[in-house]
């Protein structure tokens, strides 16, 4: 027989659980059960992988610390982890027992929540341990304490030996009617290859540099491949452009469904009109290509759509009157 131990608490000196999972480490190798204990705050990079241990496991412990709420990150990723790429034919014959220790509140629900998961998972819950322990020396002091420890590894060592079935649980039915997980098709041992590769940091880089590589190939093809919008409405502003002597101010317009910002740079008499850039403007505006529409036909100004909410802008607002003043739209 042999038993996994699943930590995922922080490992700090006076974490109770640590306590309570080693008294049932002595309990259960007295029994001559094979035990073998992973601590997920040294393996977190290797999370993904550790479904693969239960393959040999007649049962598991999982055991943790509420610290301040829940039973923390390390355990949720394990479950993730068995959820995603766990043998679920495997974990159904697996018997677990919850071991949830609290400093705070929490410690009911956090054994609930194990329990519930692991059900869902398609596994068997044992009884298990959560108690509010403020110094594990209220653990390890107190015989009645260890007894009660002691007494739940004797229980999951009956369990796992005399294979006792349990009752259904609503978990399962729920599961199967509504699971939204989708269903990767994928064999257990593709599964675990994969949960390998996603632990590989050198893969994960690999295979995010390729699709940086493959968006760059597809953006430049769909450049490429679209009509170019880079003339729209320069030709109006150029054609309406009103120098005014001193006046050197930088506008960007981003207009709704234009994939680039249009940049109109004054600078006296000079005007450079082009999309796209990411240059400090002095006023910033956004509005939609109706919109724009309207003031280039003259029917609106900037400070009009301002005014009455159908563009934002950011910046200095004297320089956004000018802007009429320099483009001079509509007709007196």
């Amino acid at each position: 027989m042999k038993v996994n131990i699943y930590y995922g608490g922080r490992g700090l000196m006076d974490d109770p659980t640590l306590f309570v999972i080693s008294k049932m480490q002595e309990v259960l190798e007295e029994l001559h059960v094979t035990v073998e204990t992973f601590y997920l705050y040294d393996q977190k990079n290797n999370i993904p992988t550790l479904p693969q241990t239960l393959k040999n496991a007649d049962g598991i412990i999982l055991a943790t610390t509420v610290e301040w709420f829940g039973i923390g990150g390390y355990m949720q990723q394990f479950l993730d982890a068995c959820w995603l790429y766990g043998d679920k034919e495997k974990i159904s014959k697996i018997y677990m027992c919850p071991i949830v220790m609290a400093t705070t509140y929490g410690e009911r629900e956090g054994k609930l929540n194990l329990s519930n998961a692991w059900e869902i998972l398609g596994g068997m819950p044992c009884s298990g341990i959560c108690g509010y322990i403020t110094d594990s020396l209220m653990l390890e002091n107190n015989p009645s304490y260890i007894k009660i420890i002691e007494k739940k590894a004797e229980n999951l060592y009956r369990t796992i030996k005399q294979k006792l079935p349990s009752l259904p649980a609503s978990n399962q039915a729920v599961k199967q009617k509504i699971s939204i997980t989708k269903n990767t098709d994928l064999t257990p041992q593709e599964s675990e290859q994969l949960s390998q590769y996603a632990a590989d940091e050198n893969y994960v880089q690999r295979q995010k540099a390729d699709i940086r590589e493959l968006t760059g190939i597809y953006r430049d093809k769909m450049n490429l491949e679209e009509p170019s919008e880079t003339s729209e409405y320069v030709e109006e502003f150029k054609a309406h452009f009103k120098p005014q002597p001193g006046l050197k101010a930088r506008y960007r317009i981003s207009i709704e469904r234009m994939p680039k910002p249009l940049m109109l740079e004054v600078d006296g008499p000079d005007l450079s009109c082009y999309y796209g850039g990411a240059e400090q403007a002095d006023v910033e505006m956004s509005l939609k290509k109706d919109t724009l529409n309207e003031i280039v036909a003259g029917r609106m100004t900037f400070q009009r759509a301002f005014m009455s909410g159908e563009m934002k802008m950011k910046g200095d607002f004297r320089i956004l009157r000018n802007l009429d003043t320099v483009f001079l739209f509509m007709q007196a």
